[in-house]
């Protein structure tokens, strides 16, 4: 089994979403998983041009990937632009996706897509934030797009307060445990 473990948040160590990441990584590599690590902060990958879009590494990784494990932190209500430079690479029509007189099609499962989500506030149904959330339900309609259903973890509220963050970090820890059985 091939998992690729991707990171896109900016704060490093203090980062919620990589913490995420690494224990579900942790919690689903067997003996003899390889794990292709991609951190797209430290390695990034360059926005889409056209003269940069014949470059196929990035979608040729992430289709040899059995798993991807993506953590991803809530920046100004959406993605990281580092992971949608990244998301950019392996939207791919004829690859990852086709069009047909019914409408589109993804090629790219099947594939298990966890992503750790890392968010300061509440943004859940019925919330006063609800509408901003543009993170979770990107992610997940991206992924449909191209045919794989992904699971999310999430740490809500992680900027409200110290206790708040860490009973935020635990339970979606907790959750992360559940991925593996």
């Amino acid at each position: 089994m091939t998992v690729l473990h991707l990171d896109s948040s900016i704060t490093g160590d203090n980062s919620v979403s990589r913490v995420l990441s690494r224990s579900i990584v942790e919690q689903i590599a067997t003996p003899g998983t390889e794990v292709v690590r991609r951190d797209l902060v430290a390695d990034p990958v360059p926005h889409l041009t056209l003269d940069a879009f014949a470059d196929t590494s990035v979608l040729d990784e992430f289709m040899a990937a059995d798993t991807v494990v993506i953590g991803a932190p809530m920046y100004n209500f959406s993605v990281p632009t580092q992971l949608k430079a990244w998301i950019d690479r392996i939207l791919v029509a004829g690859k990852t996706f086709r069009y047909t007189a019914t409408g589109p099609e993804g090629l790219a499962g099947p594939k298990r897509v966890i992503v750790a989500l890392a968010r300061g506030g509440f943004y859940e149904a019925g919330s006063p934030s609800s509408s901003l959330e543009h993170l979770e339900t990107y992610l997940r309609g991206i992924f449909n797009f191209i045919g794989i259903e992904p699971e999310f973890v999430a740490a809500d509220g992680i900027a409200i307060g110290p206790e708040q963050r860490e009973a935020s970090l635990n339970a979606a820890l907790d959750e992360s445990l559940k991925l593996a059985a």
